[in-house]
C-alpha cells in the first residue's frame, strides 16, 4: 500500500503541474459562469468510512424551492455542467484530495456519509480502502449498473487489489471518458439514491 500512496502523490504532482494552467482558467470560466466559487465541496467518508472533505468543479446551480430545500439535480445541473459530467472534468479537484491524503487515483468511488448505516458487513468492506477517482465498477458501467452490483465490485477491488490491476483500471477509465460510457442512470443526472 505504501507504493500506491507514493504512485498516488507522484501522478498527482505531475497531472497538477500539466494542468494548473487550463484549470486556473476553467476556474475563472466557472467564477463567472456561476458568479461566485467555482467548486463544490461535499463532506464524503474516505477509509474506515471516516469524513472529509471532497472537491469537485461546480456543475450545479444553487437553486432553492420555497421552502429553503435545494431543488433537485435535474433542474439545477447546467450545460456546461453535463459537459464536465460526461468528460469526467469535474473531478479534476480530486487531485488536491490525493496530496492530502484522502483519495487515490484507483478506489471504490466516496458515495454520501448517509450510506455508511446502510451496508451490509460484506458492503462495508469498500470502506478498508481510501477512495478514488476511478475504480473497478466506474469502468463497468458507473452509473449505469445498480448499487448491489456496483458495490460487489468495489469489494472485489478492495479484496483482489494489486498494482496491475490499478493499471488496468487506469487504461479502462480512458476508454470509458472518450466513449462517455455510464455518465448518468436513465432518468436520473447521476444515479438514484441508495436506499439500503
Amino acid at each position: 500500500m505504501r507504493i500506491k500512496a507514493v504512485i498516488d502523490i507522484v501522478v498527482a504532482v505531475i497531472a497538477i503541474l500539466v494542468l494548473c494552467l487550463p484549470m486556473a482558467l476553467l476556474m475563472l470560466f466557472l467564477f463567472i459562469y456561476y458568479k461566485g466559487n467555482p467548486i463544490y465541496k461535499t463532506d464524503r467518508p474516505g477509509l474506515h468510512g471516516k469524513a472529509f472533505r471532497l472537491y469537485k468543479f461546480k456543475s450545479m446551480k444553487e437553486l432553492y424551492d420555497e421552502d429553503g430545500q435545494l431543488l433537485p439535480d435535474e433542474q439545477r445541473i447546467t450545460k456546461v455542467g453535463n459537459i464536465l459530467r460526461k468528460t469526467s472534468i469535474d473531478e479534476l479537484p480530486q487531485l488536491i484530495n490525493i496530496l492530502k491524503g484522502d483519495m487515490s487515483l484507483v478506489g471504490p468511488r466516496p458515495l454520501l456519509l448517509e450510506y455508511n448505516d446502510l451496508y451490509t458487513e460484506e458492503e462495508s468492506k469498500r470502506l478498508n480502502m481510501k477512495p478514488g477517482i476511478t475504480g473497478w465498477a466506474q469502468v463497468n458501467g458507473r452509473n449505469e449498473i445498480d448499487w448491489k452490483t456496483k458495490f460487489r465490485m468495489d469489494v472485489a477491488y478492495v479484496t483482489q487489489y494489486s498494482l496491475l490491476f490499478d493499471v488496468k483500471i487506469i487504461l479502462l477509465t480512458v476508454k470509458v471518458i472518450i466513449k462517455k460510457e455510464g455518465v448518468s442512470q436513465d432518468g436520473f443526472v447521476s444515479a438514484e439514491r441508495y436506499r439500503g
